[in-house]
């Protein structure tokens, strides 16, 4: 099989700026094809300039699947709220907005889990959060494509892929690895950007780019449909979308993203990833809509901690993505979480409407201005670990800080099962560090 570059011609455009909270364990560069994680252990081992909080400093064997040995265990909401746990958080969210919905899952003790939850039925879109329903539907396409799991990591680690137009337009900045100066560059990507399959991967979670998400996408569509042919040449790809009839491409791509997740005791019905990420993307696949919940991205994130989104070794491979190694925002910032493992992916959405006497902001929208969270916290050298999905739709805020003091407070309660005092003040500074400004 050939494994060259995927020859998408498209035209060439700007798009603006990035998001810096980068994924994936830093000694993992050789063999996972993710070629940014060599200028960030540059970076590191550099006497000047910032370093990574030590909870940001495992290696990638030391990420693993807290469930795996209870892989059969059921669903964490076939147990009633644990009324402990549910008093404690209860005392952080009495005051907050009510468009707050949340779920925790205490996973410290896998003989006994717990959880509790805060209007987690509230459905509202995910926004990029979503982008984990892409990242599973990948993995099951490589998985139909290519059972040995070698091969998989091969074609993760060697498919060179380029943008092509469906790339336009998105806004996120993604690190690109100069080989002479085995430094990074920050810069959009261009429909002429090149890849690996896994670095296109790791730009769609780490840096949620949406243009590195449509690509992930169409590549997990021609998986699905060319199985172990992939990659096919560029012409033969172009010719699947346009010979494609339209409602047909829809059609794959929610079967790509969706089938993974059958009977997985996963409420279907409330979780859809239903629209490409970018413009340009759409217009190959048309969309419906997307749209999910407290409970189902909990019971999404609880299923890969048991090794079931698609496989154990996808499962804990797309963990591995979802690691924080570069700077904490929104719900992740936090200081006193700095010796945590954090696995994060976050997503928003806003929407402004005219207003006597208020002037439209990003993340501050007075329509809609959702702000969403899935996180794993593991606290190294104990046994406290436990995921949490929060949604909120403030509006005309920026909850960044607001989901950053959460993040504590919750973690305060998940650790001694006592009400807390949410502590709301910070310096200009710390307000703008964590994704505010």
């Amino acid at each position: 099989m050939t494994h060259g570059v995927h020859r998408w011609i498209g035209f060439l455009a700007l798009t603006t700026l990035m998001g810096d909270a980068l994924a994936y364990p830093l000694d993992g560069a050789e063999d996972s094809g993710i070629q940014r994680l060599v200028g960030y252990q540059t970076a590191q081992q550099a006497a000047q300039g910032p370093k990574l909080p030590r909870g940001a400093l495992l290696s990638t064997d030391q990420i693993h699947l807290t469930l795996i040995d209870h892989a059969d265990a059921p669903m964490f909401d076939e147990a009633p709220m644990d009324p402990t746990l549910l008093a404690a958080v209860e005392s952080i969210f009495a005051e907050r907005d009510p468009s707050y919905g949340f779920v925790v899952v205490d996973l410290s003790d896998p003989d006994n889990i717990v959880w509790a939850g805060i209007r987690p039925d509230i459905r509202q879109m995910p926004g990029s959060v979503g982008k984990l329903v892409t990242l599973v539907g990948l993995f099951d396409a490589l998985a139909r494509a290519f059972p040995d799991v070698t091969e998989r990591r091969r074609v993760l680690r060697e498919t060179m892929v380029v943008g092509g137009d469906w790339v336009l337009y998105d806004e996120h900045a993604v690190p690109k690895f100069d080989s002479e100066t085995r430094t990074n560059r920050s810069s959009i990507i261009q429909p002429e950007d090149v890849f690996t399959l896994s670095g296109w991967v790791d730009h769609m979670i780490s840096a949620s780019a949406n243009a590195a998400g449509a690509v992930v996408w169409r590549e997990a569509m021609l998986l699905r449909h060319f199985g172990s042919r992939y990659p096919v040449s560029a012409e033969e790809a172009r010719a699947f979308f346009r010979e494609t009839p339209p409602k047909d491409r829809t059609a794959l791509s929610l079967a790509v993203e969706h089938e993974p997740l059958q009977g997985l005791g996963i409420r279907m019905a409330d979780l859809q990833q239903g629209s490409m990420w970018t413009r340009t993307a759409k217009r190959y696949v048309p969309g419906v809509p997307s749209y999910a919940t407290p409970r189902t991205l909990a019971q999404l994130t609880f299923r890969m901690e048991q090794g079931r989104l698609v496989d154990p070794w996808s499962s804990l491979e797309m963990k591995r993505y979802l690691y924080m190694t570069k700077r904490r925002y929104r719900y992740a910032y936090a200081p006193e979480l700095a010796n945590a493992a954090i696995y994060f992916k976050s997503g928003s959405y806003y929407q402004c409407k005219p207003e006597e006497g208020y002037r439209c902001g990003k993340y501050m929208g007075n329509a809609k201005n959702y702000m969403n969270a899935v996180t794993i916290i593991e606290w190294p050298g104990t046994s406290t670990r436990y995921l949490i999905t929060l949604m909120s739709n403030v509006l005309k805020v920026n909850s960044a800080w607001d989901h950053a003091r959460l993040g504590v407070a919750i973690d305060e309660a998940v650790r001694t099962r006592k009400a807390v005092e949410v502590r709301e003040a910070g310096t200009e500074e710390e307000i703008r560090a964590s994704g505010s400004g």
